[in-house]
């Protein structure tokens, strides 16, 4: 695949509760510090000058503000659970600065899933100021954006077929509990992978820490980082004292470099 030059933003690191969760006393929700406190996983790029962001759930507006993000060309969702498509509507400032509707890429499901929870946008006459979207359909195929190259990576979520995305050298796959062995040689060559894990003990639908550390080992990436991560991490700071030298555990705000 092409090299790029990518900056990218951890805009959220965490579960659909959100971290910390309402109602829970245990010492990470409690915690003062910044990088225990973790909205719904998103990610932000900025691929030679052309600006994707991976999921746009319930925080994506505070997203948006809290890394001063405003300059958007495409939105690529990886699956239509609320925590990655429910701040859809709030695309609209980008709409009113770029005079144009939002591209947004997904898979024919997660389209339709879009269209039926955004009914309003898609009528024959759209209300004045309703949130003006390009939804346009991928499949399993690579594609190209803005002279971007971009390979969708199926991955499963339990029992459901959903997406990572690889552009680059860079990989993103979250909410994955299995990835297989057509996606795995897809990954080939990827020096920088953020893979989904909830915590240290296993989960039903998510890889835990364990399994993603197999995986990174498989892949073998300069660096790996770990996102959508629950209250039951643990503090920051002591689970990252658990995790190999060139795996890092991710928070809100972090950021990447990545040379061409």
């Amino acid at each position: 695949m092409n090299r790029y030059s990518i900056h990218g933003i951890f805009l959220g690191t965490g579960t659909s509760q959100g971290v910390p969760v309402i109602g829970c006393n245990c010492t990470v929700c409690k915690s003062s510090d910044r990088r225990d406190n973790r909205m719904r996983t998103a990610f932000f790029l900025d691929v030679e000058g052309v600006h994707i962001v991976i999921d746009a759930g319930c925080d994506f507006r505070q997203q948006m503000l809290a890394n001063g993000i405003i300059s958007l060309d495409a939105l690529l969702i990886t699956h239509e659970h609320k925590d990655h498509m429910a701040g859809l509507d709030d695309i609209r400032p980008f709409n009113f600065m770029r005079h144009e509707a939002m591209p947004i890429f997904a898979e024919h499901r997660v389209v339709e899933a879009i269209k039926r929870e955004f009914s309003y946008v898609f009528a024959e006459h759209p209300y004045p100021g309703a949130p003006m979207m390009n939804v346009q359909e991928i499949d399993e195929q690579p594609f190209e954006y803005m002279g971007i190259q971009i390979q969708p990576l199926r991955v499963r979520h339990l029992n459901l077929p959903i997406l990572g995305y690889r552009i680059g050298q860079f990989a993103y796959i979250t909410d994955a509990s299995y990835i297989p062995p057509e996606t795995m040689a897809l990954l080939d060559g990827v020096e920088c992978l953020v893979i989904n894990a909830l915590r240290f003990e296993k989960h039903y639908s998510h890889f835990c820490v364990s399994q993603a550390i197999e995986i990174i080992q498989t892949i073998k990436p300069k660096d790996a980082y770990l996102t959508h991560c629950s209250h039951s991490m643990g503090l920051y700071v002591d689970a990252c004292k658990l995790l190999p030298e060139h795996v890092h555990l991710a928070y809100d705000g972090l950021r990447l470099e990545l040379e061409k």
